[in-house]
């Protein structure tokens, strides 16, 4: 019988371990997946695919017991040779490779696309069909690496201020958000629908730990086919009990992308140089009145307003224009939405009832957050559901929580591969999502 009692400690060794446990001229064992192969005549470069990045391993005729045909483009090695520095090799270091073992061969000959390459010149759509190879380019890596920083400072920053993380269903009797974007589906012979948003779920919440938040998908049957639509994205959510207004929502979330990018900058620097990413400013945020930006962009560029009820996407551009232009910052928040274009748990302005105590966060011309103080009051909440002609049917649950005392309270959702493509600098939402889910696509 085995007992097992921790983590093992492997004879090979990772990048970053290679400058720590050995040194120069000494023999080491390494492993991972063969990158691309540069051969040069009598002498090749192996360069092999790590989680922390590319090593290179030095191959001659003569000094290895293998020859180099049998290394192919995809195979995953374990490989053995004596450490040697060269700063013209990734990293500083190479390895003279001496032997080989290949754990598992590629079954075709030829990779789909060209992943050794510095950037992958191809069309987003062969991207995405190939996706599982295509994410073995460094520079496609690079994205997701960041997506798991922002989500990684989101958890640490919330932990920080006393919040407590959740995980609520996916599946319910109702969506949170209201109108015709709910994908249904049969629940054992009754209607259900994939969550719109936690919503209903973290308020509950609220009343049980004051602050929560979770990072989970959320599923919008939107029939859009745009560079900035999902119909299932990662929603970053916090919600957050005994406010003094919807103002201590943004003030958290600056807090948050502060937190954010100075963990970028510190852990994730080579993915940052990768994708040449610069981070924003984030010591401050401005916020402005959603009547005021629009006619501060109306004047200012000379655009006319379609829509007086919300932001069009140019709009949306104009402002993130006007906040670089006028206040140094790449990121706005755009205050006091009109009540009409808000769901029915919104706080109404108690100074003009025909706005809500809501916002939305835009990074660079694009919204990534929506948020706001919302309704605690069991009476307020009933009677703004009637005033609005709704039923309150399969919402009873949520009810009752207010019906028993909830604290004042408010929260957000930022729309995580949104933000990574506005940090990245991407023109569409698919090229940081993994495996985008839109009106044409289900697979892979």
């Amino acid at each position: 019988m085995d007992y097992f009692t921790g983590v093992r400690q492997k004879e090979t060794l990772e990048i970053s371990e290679l400058s720590k446990r050995a040194k120069p001229g000494q023999r080491v064992k390494v492993n991972g997946a063969v990158h691309a192969i540069r051969d040069m005549g009598t002498v090749a470069f192996v360069i092999l695919r790590k989680r922390e990045g590319l090593l290179q391993g030095v191959f001659e005729e003569g000094a290895a017991d293998f020859e180099l045909k049998d290394i192919r483009e995809g195979a995953a090695v374990e490989l053995e040779g004596i450490l040697e520095e060269n700063e013209k090799a990734p990293g500083g270091i190479e390895i003279r490779m001496e032997s080989i073992r290949i754990l598992s061969r590629p079954a075709d000959d030829r990779m789909p696309l060209a992943i050794g390459k510095w950037k992958l010149n191809t069309s987003l759509e062969a991207k995405l069909t190939y996706r599982s190879v295509a994410l073995r380019n460094l520079r496609e890596r690079a994205k997701f690496r960041i997506q798991e920083g922002l989500v990684r400072s989101f958890r640490d920053f919330l932990y920080g201020q006393g919040f407590t993380e959740i995980h609520t269903p996916k599946i319910g009797a109702k969506g949170a958000e209201g109108g015709a974007n709910i994908f249904k589906l049969d629940y054992f012979h009754r209607p259900a629908v994939l969550a719109q948003s936690p919503q209903f779920y973290k308020q509950m919440m609220v009343g049980v730990f004051d602050r929560v938040f979770e990072t989970a998908p959320v599923f919008r049957a939107e029939k859009h086919n745009t560079k900035r639509h999902l119909n299932e994205y990662t929603s970053l959510d916090f919600e957050m009990g005994f406010i003094d207004g919807f103002e201590d929502i943004m003030a958290m979330e600056t807090g948050y992308l502060k937190y954010a990018m100075e963990m970028l900058g510190k852990f994730y620097d080579k993915e940052l140089g990768l994708l040449n990413i610069s981070l924003p400013e984030v010591s401050r945020i401005p916020a402005v009145k959603f009547c005021e930006i629009k006619e501060k962009v109306s004047e200012k560029y000379g655009h006319q307003m379609r829509n007086p009820f919300d932001l069009e996407p140019e709009e949306e551009v104009l402002i993130g224009r006007y906040a670089k232009e006028e206040w140094g910052s790449d990121f706005v928040f755009v205050t006091h939405y009109p009540s009409k274009k808000r769901p029915f748990y919104a706080m109404d302005d108690p100074e003009d009832s025909r706005f809500t105590l809501s916002f939305d966060l835009l990074f660079r011309g694009m919204e990534v957050t929506t948020g706001g103080q919302r309704i605690h009051d069991y009476g307020m909440l009933t009677e703004k559901l009637a005033a609005r002609g709704m039923s309150e049917e399969g919402m009873e649950d949520y009810l009752d929580t207010f019906k028993y005392g909830m604290p004042p309270h408010g929260g957000l959702g930022i729309g995580l591969e949104r933000l990574t493509m506005r940090l990245a600098g991407e023109d569409n939402v698919r090229e940081t999502t993994l495996f985008p889910r839109d009106l044409s696509r289900l697979a892979p």
